[in-house]
């Protein structure tokens, strides 16, 4: 078994027996005790009662945090002509239509969002294999297939985060930094967590939101109070 340097083991021990705390709480645990050599990014994992195999049991969507990710977000859109340029001049990191489709079908995705405009759809729709399990297909449900590529791309670029249920019924996203002030984190959080709540499926049966843990990247997780955190 490895041994636990000491950072970590002093964050376990300040974490110990502390459990259903209130947002505030956790997040003022949470930045007291990452240390790491770089700004940790603060991660919610939200589990929920739904299967995500049944389509009525879904959950996706897009919320813009109030206080940005604290990311720099490397979007990459697919967009031809006019387009091409719009997205050039909203600050889009990689533009392209089939050289792109050929450089990521080959293993190149140093992108983090990807954009299409709705022409672009019969080249982006090879790529679902690839871009699928990374959350980066273009999708007109969280406004990524779009014809306002300018618009998107901002969005992208301010903070805009989308979230997805995986098989197991989790969403996770980065909420914010490590460095950012206590009271933006929590606003953070508590956005993330209403736009997770407005997603609630029609097939979602019986309690929804089951658990929700708030973790840095080096740090232990610790669980919040669901009524806390969803304002109940």
């Amino acid at each position: 078994m490895a041994k636990l340097g000491k950072r970590t083991t002093a964050a376990r021990a300040a974490f110990a027996g502390k459990d259903n705390v209130t947002v505030e709480e956790a997040v003022s645990l949470i930045k007291s005790n990452a240390k790491a050599k770089f700004d940790e990014t603060v991660e919610i994992a939200l589990c929920l009662g739904v299967d995500p195999r049944h389509a009525d049991q879904m959950v996706r969507g897009v919320v813009s945090l109030p206080n940005g990710t604290g990311k720099t977000m490397r979007v990459a859109v697919f967009a031809r002509g006019p387009k091409a340029d719009e997205a050039k001049e909203a600050g889009a990191d990689i533009i392209g239509a089939e050289d792109l489709m050929e450089a990521v079908q080959g293993g190149k995705i140093d992108f983090d969002r990807c954009i299409a405009t709705p022409d672009m759809m019969p080249i982006v729709g090879r790529l679902g294999k690839v871009l699928g399990p990374r959350n980066l297909m273009p999708n007109p449900k969280v406004g990524t297939v779009t014809m306002d590529v300018k618009a998107a791309v901002e969005a992208a670029k301010g903070g805009e985060v989308q979230f997805k249920a995986e098989k197991a019924g989790v969403v996770h996203a980065g909420i914010g930094k490590a460095s950012f002030d206590e009271a933006k984190l929590v606003e953070n959080i508590r956005a993330f967590v209403d736009a997770v709540q407005k997603a609630r499926p029609s097939g979602a049966k019986g309690a929804y939101m089951q658990k929700i843990a708030l973790s840095s990247t080096m740090g232990p997780g610790i669980t919040l109070n669901i009524d806390n955190a969803t304002g109940n």
